[in-house]
């Protein structure tokens, strides 16, 4: 403890430091749990209109018919048909898809989106998931 004070007394001037024993401690302080239920748990399953997501279960139907999608797009999928429905930043998706921390490189992030919205465009009347410019996606129940 005592070489954390003397750090921590160095970078007074700095601003705010943070200190953390692990990697667990700091997606702890970065992405604390609500239990308010606005999180929904990684297997629980979402309905949207005629769109199914059941992560735990490995399926995604539209209409009833199966959707092949992998598990991070169906996590993704999850995450965006989630109640209240809006717009979920880039750095809400990273913590709740990824389990990690938004360090600003959204490639990643617009990678699964592209090869979601691809699999979502060859379904008839289907979802699609829209960009909010420099904030994140929402998606829409489609048509």
């Amino acid at each position: 403890m005592a070489v954390r004070e003397r750090v921590v007394r160095r970078l007074d001037d700095f601003g705010t430091v943070v200190i953390c024993s692990d990697l667990a401690e700091l997606r702890a302080m970065l992405f604390p749990l609500t239990g308010n239920g606005t999180e929904p748990a990684a297997s629980a399953p979402v309905s949207l209109g005629d769109l199914s997501v059941d992560p735990g279960g490995h399926l995604v139907t539209w209409r009833g018919e199966p959707l092949a999608l992998t598990r991070l797009e169906r996590e993704l999928l999850a995450r965006l048909a989630s109640p209240p429905l809006g717009v979920w930043t880039y750095e809400r998706l990273f913590g709740s898809v990824w389990g990690g921390a938004y360090l600003g490189d959204t490639a990643i992030l617009h990678s699964a989106v592209k090869r979601l919205r691809r699999k979502l465009r060859a379904v008839e009347g289907g979802p699609q998931v829209q960009t909010v410019r420099g904030v994140g996606y929402r998606l829409s129940a489609g048509g």
